[in-house]
């Protein structure tokens, strides 16, 4: 019943105009202020923890904010997935740094597109497919729900993408299609399994931090770009930039820092948008309890 009800929700979402999509993502967004809510206390409590130097009225007015821009992800989830591909893709208004993809594209090695968790990322797997690069493989996990599963796997591979288990299997599929020269798009933010992960800073902090990418790439030798769609007026910015410096690095404790690095800059240029209502600091080193109350 509760994916049923999820799936309905989606497709009344899908009939909604976007600006209507936002109106009513922004007031979700209020609405879990006003009622100080768990996902409240989790952003207030990340913003502490990686801006300490502001003050308490700032990281509240940034808190506001970043719930307003996380539930109109949410609401804009039914024209992201349910519209018609080039309707949805119509809402890239404006792009920056594509000749930067095109251009690593071009050198034959593969390329790793980090897509924060950001403004719209599931807009940015859409788009991957449509600028001018060929076809993406995107990590891909399904819910439990069949149904469910099948929605967010047509949607997401509507426009071209080859969706790609999180599994062994799946890891060398990126391989080969890093080798053949084509693009593996990774959200790069998640804490990863423990098996999957080593500590690495984010803002200052100790962050569990996925070595996916240092494996992919030194195996590939892929470049590595950070990509993320900017919520604006009418629409989205396609945001591609070049990672860190020593992303590349064949040492993992530099890569990882370079990854959390590339994160912490794209977060930079719209802090607002960046999801801070994730738990990013739940699993901390031995002898470190996590900051998230319960």
């Amino acid at each position: 019943m509760k994916e049923a009800a999820l799936i309905l929700f989606l497709r009344i979402l899908a009939l909604l105009p976007l600006r209507v999509a936002r109106a009513l993502g922004a007031g979700l967004g209020r609405v879990n202020w006003w009622l100080q809510t768990r996902m409240t206390k989790t952003t207030l409590t990340n913003l502490a923890l990686c801006f300490p130097q502001k003050s308490e009225a700032e990281r509240g007015a940034l808190a506001q904010a970043s719930l307003r821009n996380t539930f109109q992800t949410i609401c804009e989830a039914g024209a992201i997935w349910l519209w018609p591909a080039a309707e949805t893709l119509a809402l890239v208004t404006e792009v920056e740094g594509l000749d930067l993809l095109q251009a690593l594209k071009a050198q034959g090695k593969g390329v790793i597109v980090l897509a924060p968790h950001l403004g719209s990322w599931e807009m940015l797997g859409l788009y991957l497919n449509v600028c001018g690069c060929g076809p993406s493989s995107q990590l891909y996990q399904a819910p439990r729900s069949p149904a469910l599963g099948k929605l967010i796997y047509e949607a997401r591979s509507r426009a071209g993408a080859r969706m790609v288990n999180t599994d062994s299997k799946g890891v060398a599929e990126l391989l080969k299609t890093l080798r053949r020269g084509e693009i593996v798009g990774i959200l790069p933010d998640q804490v990863p399994p423990a098996s999957g992960g080593e500590f690495a800073p984010f803002f200052g902090l100790p962050a569990l931090t996925m070595t996916l990418l240092n494996r992919l790439q030194q195996k590939t030798g892929a470049a590595v770009v950070i990509a993320y769609a900017k919520r604006i007026p009418g629409g989205f910015r396609m945001v591609f930039r070049e990672a860190a410096a020593g992303i590349d690095s064949s040492e993992l404790a530099t890569g990882l820092a370079a990854l959390n690095r590339s994160v912490e800059l794209a977060a930079l240029d719209a802090p607002e948008q960046y999801q801070w209502e994730y738990k990013r600091f739940k699993r901390q080193p031995e002898g470190k309890s996590e900051p998230y109350a319960n």
